[in-house]
């Protein structure tokens, strides 16, 4: 929970100030932020490049009519018109891929890297082999304890 204060480092304002991964994720959006829109700025000076560029607008309209069928013709995809929409459009997808993931999954092994979290782990392991008939059976693998 954030409110908008261009007085803050990220113009941002967070209701909850002890909460590491919204501060830390907010320095993390910011300096992308910062270097997508240098980067961007290097390449689409003015609004007349963004919508000359063909490949660019080809590929903003595949996202929206294919990798999102379902949301195709909903009313609040973002216009590709200018380079401030590239950059919030590409520091949105980097976010996601980078901070927002980090945050959301590095977290998993430590529940489920403890064994009785994920009983089926537990279970002896076994593989499947052919005997001599051409039938499979299950040989169970016994676990050999290292002294």
């Amino acid at each position: 929970m954030a409110e908008r204060n261009d007085s803050a480092p990220c113009a941002v304002r967070l209701r909850i100030e002890d909460y590491p991964y919204a501060a830390d994720g907010l320095l993390v959006w910011s300096s992308t932020e910062e270097w997508i829109r240098d980067y961007v700025t290097l390449y689409y000076p003015n609004n007349d490049c963004i919508l000359e560029d063909e490949e660019l607008q080809g590929w903003w309209m595949e996202v929206r009519t294919k990798d999102h069928v379902d949301k195709k013709d909903e009313g609040w995809w973002p216009t590709m018109d200018s380079p401030e929409s590239l950059v919030r459009m590409l520091t949105t997808k980097i976010w996601i891929a980078s901070g927002h993931h980090a945050a959301v999954n590095f977290g998993q092994y430590d529940f489920t890297g403890y064994v009785p979290n994920q009983p089926c782990l537990a279970r002896k392991l076994s593989q499947v082999i052919p005997n001599s008939r051409g039938c499979f059976g299950i040989l169970w693998l016994r676990r050999v304890s290292r002294r």
